[in-house]
């Protein structure tokens, strides 16, 4: 049986249309899923948070029920996804999942069989927007640091998970390497707060607060749980695991790679209380958490609530779905925070894939046309040009694959870019117009060094048709075709030699954009 792995995205609140911190979410999980489909069978999980307090006074405002929201609003999510080109295996909604609910529902009693859960009054600042109680000292002059917003106070007997029971267990884990968290920076922030002492946290609401919307507590009539305590679970509610699904069984228990990636401000989530509940509940933990920055405008968060958000929908309605992919994951780093802008947008694609992918490819069916009647001759000899262009080749692809490796998209972008300059530069030097006219005039050994041109840069623009898959996906498919090779061409396959192989002229494969 093949290694398998597993990875998801958070699952956002669907109280209001997605913005771009979404996207770029949906884009770098896409990028890492379709680069461990290298080697791996993945399962790639996303979804809704559809239980949250905030949907319910989103849909009061609005004057419609709670569900009626949020089943219009999660349209605009799924619509995202296909939009980039996102290759779910499966969106999971917490509202309406039967196999989330009993999920939800089982971890609750095992946690309870553990003596894990307590009943307490409790008094505390509660951002309706995070869906979290803040410490004063966690304030940004009396404001959540997130929302910009003055938490509310609020006073009710509620339900408690023994968090403070799994601080040691916890670090174990983050010290042992069994479960990561990327960047080292994120790790050091998980560790430092459990040393500081882990206090027990509420996981219900009452159902007057939570206006009778949620998850209800087994047993009982007057509370429901707390949001992301339900939420979490859906990574393998998802996967069946009340029934013990093969789904289950291939991609958490018996994989050695489980994945989350997420924003940094929910890594205490993921990092600390996910972890603990799966400990009381006797299911594996995650293997690894990655966690990125947030994209902002003039240095602020991109957020719904501060009214600052970028529709991604209307920027791949103008500008496409390569341009969007293409700028989140080579110009934005994949941990810390960056601005956005239209302007950057269309500068990165015209210059990158217009100007030097798109000129590649272009160059190199033209001329196959233009100096072969389409067939892609045999190489001959390597000189010291083709030698450098073949070690270039070798080390993009390396250096490309490690940094995805590590979660590191924008490097491994820089290193593919690497290989697209060398190539122009390759046929720049080489100049086979000029080694074209010479054939003609029956120079021999010219025309031995065109074919030898023309068959190692053919060879190189197939390999980046491979290299880009996981970051342009469609972009790759279109290179690879144009190469008339097969759109699904492996990095197994790149030893194959393509003599002979009938070529046409490619259609520009990157049209320059304007700002809209």
């Amino acid at each position: 049986m093949s290694a398998t792995a597993f990875i998801s995205t958070t699952i956002p609140y669907v109280n209001a249309q997605p913005h771009l911190g979404h996207a770029f979410e949906y884009v770098q999980t896409d990028s890492f899923a379709r680069h461990m489909m290298r080697q791996r069978d993945v399962f790639f999980l996303s979804g809704s948070d559809e239980n949250s307090l905030k949907n319910v006074l989103a849909a009061q405002r609005e004057g419609i029920e709670t569900q009626q929201l949020v089943d219009r609003n999660v349209r605009y999510f799924e619509r995202l996804i296909e939009a980039l080109g996102i290759g779910v295996d499966h969106f999971i909604r917490t509202s309406v999942s039967a196999e989330h609910i009993a999920g939800a529902t089982e971890i609750w009693k095992r946690l309870e069989a553990r003596g894990d859960i307590y009943s307490k009054n409790y008094e505390g600042l509660y951002c309706v927007g995070c869906e979290q109680f803040y410490a004063p000292a966690e304030l940004v002059d009396g404001k959540c640091p997130e929302h910009l917003t003055v938490p509310e106070l609020i006073s009710e007997q509620n339900l408690f998970f023994r968090l403070s029971r799994y601080a040691e267990p916890l670090l174990a884990e983050l010290e042992s390497g069994r479960m990561r968290v990327f960047p080292e920076s994120r790790l050091n922030e998980v560790t430092s707060f459990i040393r500081s002492g882990l206090d027990d946290i509420s996981i219900s609401r009452s159902v007057q607060r939570a206006r009778g919307w949620g998850i209800p507590v087994p047993d009982s009539d007057s509370q429901v749980m707390y949001v992301w305590i339900d939420a979490l679970t859906n990574y393998v509610n998802a996967l069946g695991w009340t029934r013990d699904t093969e789904n289950y069984r291939r991609f958490w228990v018996d994989t050695d790679k489980r994945v989350h990636v997420m924003g940094k401000g929910v890594l205490r989530f993921h990092a600390v209380y996910w972890p603990a509940m799966l400990l009381s509940a006797g299911l594996p933990l995650p293997t690894e958490v990655v966690v990125h920055g947030y994209i902002t405008s003039a240095g602020q968060k991109l957020s719904k609530s501060l009214g600052n958000a970028v529709d991604p929908m209307d920027l791949v309605e103008r500008y496409g779905q390569d341009a969007v992919r293409y700028l989140l994951l080579a110009d934005f780093s994949p941990f810390g925070d960056g601005d956005f802008s239209e302007e950057r947008l269309v500068s990165r694609y015209n210059t990158d894939l217009a100007g030097g992918l798109g000129n590649l490819v272009s160059r190199i069916t033209a001329m196959t046309v233009r100096y072969r009647d389409g067939a892609l001759p045999a190489s001959g000899a390597l000189d010291t040009p083709e030698t450098a262009l073949v070690e270039q080749a070798l080390t993009s692809t390396a250096e490309s694959l490690s940094a995805m490796d590590r979660y590191d998209h924008r490097e491994a972008l820089a290193r593919v870019w690497d290989l697209v300059r060398k190539a122009n530069a390759y046929v720049d030097e080489r100049a086979p117009w000029h080694l074209a006219r010479s054939a003609e005039q029956g120079d021999t050994e010219a025309a031995r060094s065109l074919d030898t041109v023309l068959h190692q840069t053919y060879l190189v623009v197939r390999r980046l048709g491979v290299l880009l898959r996981p970051f342009v996906p469609d972009a790759s498919a279109r290179i690879l075709t144009a190469l008339n090779e097969d759109p699904q061409l492996q990095e197994k396959d790149l030893s194959a030699d393509p003599s002979g192989r009938e070529i046409e002229k490619a259609p520009p494969l990157f049209p320059r954009l304007e700002v809209a």
